[in-house]
């Protein structure tokens, strides 16, 4: 599934998210949603959350 549609991020699911400070190596941080940042519907980079233990990111990957 695509992480730049909000519609396909609710609380719960495992993403794979990259965050602020790796966005250079594309290091990738697995987590589960706590919260969803982005009030946009759609954004280019990823749609950015909060996972449950605290790192924040852009979603790349949706992993259900």
């Amino acid at each position: 599934m695509n992480g730049s549609e909000r519609k396909n991020i609710r609380p719960g699911v495992k993403v794979k998210i990259v965050q602020k400070q790796h966005q250079r190596t594309g290091q990738l941080t697995e987590g589960v949603v706590k919260d969803i940042l982005t009030k946009s519907a759609v954004h280019p980079h990823g749609i950015k959350v909060r996972l449950e233990n605290g790192m924040v990111g852009r979603v790349q990957e949706i992993l259900q």
